[in-house]
């Protein structure tokens, strides 16, 4: 089992565990209000992180494999929540000003008493803040790190489509993991240079396109929200979901959880 493999598994595992153990509240997508990091926002997304009934969840997830028992499991977090951003769609669109990426949820580090690691996703849902997935591992927060330090102050972002990471500031784009440097080579390129690349990748494949309204399999659905992870939209809003064999990219309206759900299982 791969590692994009194995996350994918545990997503869903904890999609349906949130479900059950929050009350029913994990079904809502994540709609980022206003869509920054500001202290107050990383303040609240820390405390339904550490809230008593999400790390009573997250024994159970530590625990899913039989590596340690859920009484040993004793999840703690660790440091600040830090802001997770993805490609933006109106970027994408050649919109006039758009950045590259926009925040879509917050993240929070679970370390377990063995050492395992995962990634909280927070947001604020139409009920408030809550914990919408848990994600294995430390993508979020390796890529921030690396971020800050390969291009200081510049904005980490993942291009969903490819699972790909990158850092973008001032006029360059410059990648952060493999799938990023098979696409943009190791030196990266202009934002100009990345913007056509993405443009021609999934122009055509943005909200309100023939491709959309169509709904091929395995292109853009529109899904009521979901916590098996179906594509669910915010808001009674559309979750536009590209869900190819090759992965998903999420280009509507709050799509991030259920995107990761969908490509991992999809085994991308």
């Amino acid at each position: 089992m791969t590692a994009k493999t194995a996350r994918a598994a545990a997503v869903a595992l904890a999609a349906a565990a949130l479900t059950a153990a929050l009350g029913g509240q994990a079904s809502a997508a994540p709609v980022p209000q206003p869509p920054t990091a500001t202290a107050e926002n990383r303040a609240a997304a820390h405390e339904a992180a550490a809230a008593p009934d999400t790390l009573a969840t997250l024994s159970r997830f530590f625990a899913r494999e039989g590596k340690v028992s859920v009484a040993a499991a004793r999840p703690r977090i660790e440091g600040d929540a830090v802001p997770v951003s993805y490609l933006a769609p109106d970027f994408v669109a050649g919109k006039a000003g758009a950045p590259v990426a926009r925040l879509e949820f917050l993240a929070s580090q679970a370390v377990s008493s063995d050492g395992q690691k995962a990634a909280l996703w927070t947001a604020k849902t139409g009920a408030g803040w809550q914990v919408v997935n848990i994600a294995t591992g430390d993508d979020e927060f390796r890529y921030a790190a690396l971020g800050a330090a390969k291009l200081p102050g510049g904005t980490v972002f993942r291009e969903p489509q490819i699972d790909a990471w990158y850092v973008a500031g001032g006029e360059r784009v410059l990648p952060l993991d493999e799938d990023a440097v098979r696409a943009v080579g190791p030196a990266g390129v202009s934002l100009g240079a990345y913007r056509a690349r993405v443009a021609t990748a999934y122009g055509d494949k943005l909200p309100g396109s023939a491709y959309a309204r169509r709904g091929l399999a395995g292109g853009y659905t529109e899904a009521a929200p979901s916590a098996a992870g179906d594509g669910a939209g915010a808001g009674g809003g559309p979750g536009v979901v590209l869900a190819g064999g090759a992965g998903a990219l999420a280009l509507g309206a709050a799509g991030a959880v259920a995107l990761l759900r969908r490509r991992r299982t999809a085994g991308g």
